[in-house]
């Protein structure tokens, strides 16, 4: 089994169950599966640490996890029309796996959750492709051959998956953020296998 990393950053949880269906999407295609991870917060506070293992859902993510993967999806909620903090308080830290080349050559997409449906979605997955460009991934997006694309009236870009979860968190992921957060799961995973065969 190859392993996809799902990597993500969830305040209030949106942006948690996207990555959970991009998993299923990836494990839909044979020999793949998807290995789940997380970010700790971070603080303003110098004295503030979180625990070393998260109170639930997925573990941290460690250096390994980016260099055994075959492919990254990568998900933060919209902060002003950018990745969280915690997310890029991360990959600010990845200069050892950048100078190593760990990722360069896999697969890469992005998602994310935001409270309004103009609330910075499309720059924040932009702004997201930026590092990982810069790690020599190859960003892999969502093609309007999905059908879900044209037909959302919430989340969904061509830049990746994206759910408008309302200001009080209160909607849920729809039947058209769920098609393609599966499928961009499944595109990832494919692409990752094509790049990862040998020649």
């Amino acid at each position: 089994m190859q392993d996809l990393l799902v990597l993500y950053y969830s305040q209030h949880g949106a942006t948690r169950e996207l990555a959970r269906l991009i998993a299923r999407g990836i494990e839909s295609v044979p020999g793949c599966q998807a290995r789940l991870r997380t970010v700790p917060k971070v603080s303003a506070v110098c004295e503030a640490t979180e625990a070393a293992v998260p109170e639930s859902g997925a573990p941290y993510v460690e250096a390994a996890d980016l260099a055994e993967c075959i492919g990254l999806a990568l998900g933060s909620p919209t902060r002003f029309g950018n990745m969280a903090a915690a997310v890029k308080y991360f990959l600010d830290g990845t200069s050892p796996e950048w100078m190593q080349g760990a990722l360069a050559g896999k697969p890469a997409c992005v998602f994310t959750s935001s409270a309004s449906l103009h609330g910075g979605q499309e720059s924040t997955l932009l702004t997201m492709m930026v590092p990982l460009l810069h790690h020599g991934m190859v960003m892999v997006g969502l093609p309007y051959t999905e059908t879900a694309l044209t037909q959302t009236r919430s989340g969904g870009t061509p830049y990746g998956v994206s759910h408008v979860a309302g200001v009080r968190n209160e909607q849920p992921i729809s039947d058209d953020e769920k098609q393609l957060a599966l499928a961009q799961g499944r595109r990832l995973a494919e692409m990752a296998l094509k790049l990862a065969a040998p020649i």
